[in-house]
């Protein structure tokens, strides 16, 4: 179950990202109409995702299987290292489409590798996600004997390279157990998938992921064996740290994932993931036409991976932290599902991105070369203009 409450960062003041209940009799109703028209999709696309055997490429995978089986849609999934390998081809337009992690949302506020002079904050918008019944976590090889996040003070903890989706929720975690990385052993890795196989090999302890990815059921089924940290909900004082860490996190009970059923959950946070992302430039019509096909296609797909349930209509996230594309809220208005309420946090959020789209513009006439310096000053002006607009800067 979703917490309703999550860290405000849109403006202050606001208290809760609502959750909104989709499956009311209207939107039933609507459901069972005719569409107006044949979606038009291209022959051929091509999404960046996660590494393989991640639970965002195979669910990415299975939504093209459905794209070719009732479209003759050819779709290409590009796995990439890190976030940056998946955002690059998008913002170079060389995919359509990412199916991403939460550097989604980083991307878009600047920050951490995407407040260097070639990022800055982009203009990217969600087309639909999955939110399912497993976590986004923290899990230590068992025969470690760690049960607690303070327990990994000293411990070796992996760093992935261009990842900061994957180190911030690293972080934000060590963080609930009063920790940072100056505790612990930092141990840098090129990708996701090295990281992980860092933990079944011995080099490292611990690592983050989707409970239902494929690289903790490597872990669990290997000698070392799987245990999945908790954050107890109960706890303020770690969940106070943690959001001020990643404030995109919510509170949630898992019961799907490596080692966890609906018999052994596993309390902690979540987020959506994957994020299915494109730029704001993109067509209306194609992303119309891909949130339509996707969510009337969900059956055809939803057993091909544990986290796929995610992608059902009765399980979107509405109000986030990252704003819709107008194409998929076409779609979204469309079947009845898209209210005002959702409207307004949605326009708030595409100001928030034309603020700091300003202060990008602002900090780049400024003509500073050196990048430590660069990125330096620009913390500080974002968070200066953001808070001015009436924004929690979230991070200085």
């Amino acid at each position: 179950m979703l917490s309703k409450r999550i860290k405000p960062f849109l403006l202050k003041g606001l208290k809760t990202f609502r959750f909104l209940p989709l499956l009311a009799p209207f939107v039933v109703a609507s459901l069972a109409t005719a569409q107006p028209s044949e979606p038009e999709l291209p022959s051929r696309m091509a999404w960046t995702a996660y590494n393989l055997g991640s639970t965002g490429y195979n669910q990415a995978v299975a939504i093209g299987a459905m794209l070719r089986k009732k479209y003759n849609v050819t779709l290409r999934v590009i796995p990439g290292q890190n976030d940056v390998s998946r955002l690059l081809p998008l913002k170079t337009g060389r995919v359509d489409f990412t199916a991403n992690g939460v550097a989604t949302y980083l991307a878009q506020e600047g920050m951490f590798q995407f407040a260097r002079p070639e990022w800055g904050p982009q203009p990217l918008r969600l087309v639909m996600t999955s939110n399912g019944l497993s976590n986004q976590a923290v899990a230590v090889a068992a025969d470690t004997g760690i049960t607690s996040f303070a327990g990994l003070r000293g411990r070796r903890v992996p760093y992935v390279r261009a990842a900061p989706a994957l180190n911030i929720s690293m972080e934000a975690y060590l963080a609930c157990g009063g920790l940072t990385w100056d505790d612990v052993v930092r141990v840098d890795f090129p990708g996701y998938d090295a990281a992980w196989n860092g933990v079944i090999n011995g080099d490292v302890d611990v690592s983050f992921a989707t409970t239902v990815s494929g690289p903790p059921f490597r872990l669990e089924a290997s000698p070392r064996g799987i245990h999945w940290l908790p954050a107890p909900h109960d706890d303020e004082a770690c969940w106070e740290r943690l959001l001020a860490v990643g404030p995109y996190f919510t509170k949630h009970i898992a019961t799907r994932g490596a080692g966890i059923d609906e018999d052994n959950p596993h309390e902690a946070g979540t987020y959506p993931y994957p994020l299915l992302t494109t730029l704001a430039t993109q067509d209306d019509d194609l992303v119309y036409s891909l949130t339509r096909v996707i969510s009337e296609n969900y059956d055809d797909f939803k057993d091909s991976d544990p986290g796929a349930i995610g992608w059902a209509l009765e399980s979107q996230v509405f109000e986030w932290v990252v704003p819709y594309h107008a194409g998929s809220v076409n779609y979204w208005r469309e079947i009845g599902v898209w209210t005002e309420d959702t409207e307004a946090h949605n326009q708030a959020l595409i100001k928030r991105q034309e603020v700091l789209a300003l202060a990008w513009t602002e900090m780049v006439a400024r003509g500073i070369s050196d990048q430590d310096a660069f990125v330096q000053a620009w913390q500080q002006l974002r968070a200066q203009r953001l808070e001015e607009a009436g924004y929690d800067s979230v991070w200085r």
